[in-house]
């Protein structure tokens, strides 16, 4: 079943100025990206490909993980522009009937809700336009599809870093974790600024050229977002080192932390 608003009339996209959601597409290899988008791309070093590529790579195996454990609710904010498989893909090969709500803020993710809203029969998925700054908005949606008196996985997928003032990031976590009841789980990957400074500094940099801020954090910044949460193995590592279903191939260097951790 799909729910949602892909028969709102076509999103103004502005393609004068960089998204973020479109730059990811880019270094994924996607193809709805703008040339103001491509630009910013081109000028970052080799590992931002590599972290776009292990991040993804994270969040299937943390949805799997999460899904083969029963839980059929998620609420995926930041949701990017779709890429397969998309997150109610790998939630609804083990649970058919889970309901995914997703979120992002770029006018063009709407354009391309189709393809994110093709649910399996027996499950629901539904998307909402709105920016992760409004966690009340995003929550009152949610809500109409999403119970929760039932465990609810969050979602937040190498999205906080593009909110670079701590006290402003870490409160709208705080907000939507406030909602989750015991049993839900928050799912975070964050780019790091104390793993490899030099690349975090020029990733940075070449994101302002384009307009767009970033505030990458030491491992104790992103260890804030799980304060209160009860961690699961293998903690908060870096996005290669995540792996729960099975082991871990030969380390690959990763600039980006990653964490699953429930709500007690």
């Amino acid at each position: 079943m799909a729910t949602g608003t892909p028969d709102l009339p076509s999103p103004q996209i502005d393609t004068s100025k960089a998204h973020p959601a479109r730059v990811y597409d880019w270094l994924l290899g996607g193809k709805d990206n703008y040339p103001v988008d491509e630009a910013v791309g081109r000028k970052l070093p080799p590992e931002a490909h590599h972290a776009a590529r292990q991040n993804r790579a994270f969040m299937n195996r943390a949805a799997a993980w999460l899904a083969s454990r029963g839980l059929d609710q998620f609420l995926d904010v930041g949701t990017g522009i779709p890429t397969e498989p998309n997150l109610h893909q790998i939630v609804q090969r083990a649970v058919p009937t889970a309901k995914i709500v997703y979120t992002d803020n770029d006018p063009i993710v709407l354009r391309h809700a189709e393809a994110l809203l093709v649910s399996h029969p027996d499950g629901v998925t539904d998307y909402i336009e709105a920016d992760v700054r409004r966690p009340a908005q995003i929550l009152e949606h949610a809500r109409e599809i999403l119970d929760f008196g039932r465990p609810v996985v969050l979602s937040l997928i190498a999205l906080m870093h593009f909110i670079p003032d701590d006290e402003v990031a870490h409160g709208i976590v705080r907000e939507l974790r406030a909602a989750l009841p015991s049993g839900s789980y928050l799912v975070l990957s964050h780019a790091a600024s104390d793993l490899y400074p030099e690349l975090a500094e020029q990733v940075t940099a070449e994101y302002a050229k384009g307009g767009i801020r970033l505030g990458f954090r030491t491992r104790a910044g992103v260890a804030h977002f799980f304060d209160g949460l009860e961690l699961v193995e293998p903690g908060l590592v870096t996005a290669t080192e995540w792996f729960k279903q099975s082991p871990a191939p030969r380390p690959e260097g990763s600039g980006i932390y990653a964490g699953v951790a429930r709500v007690p």
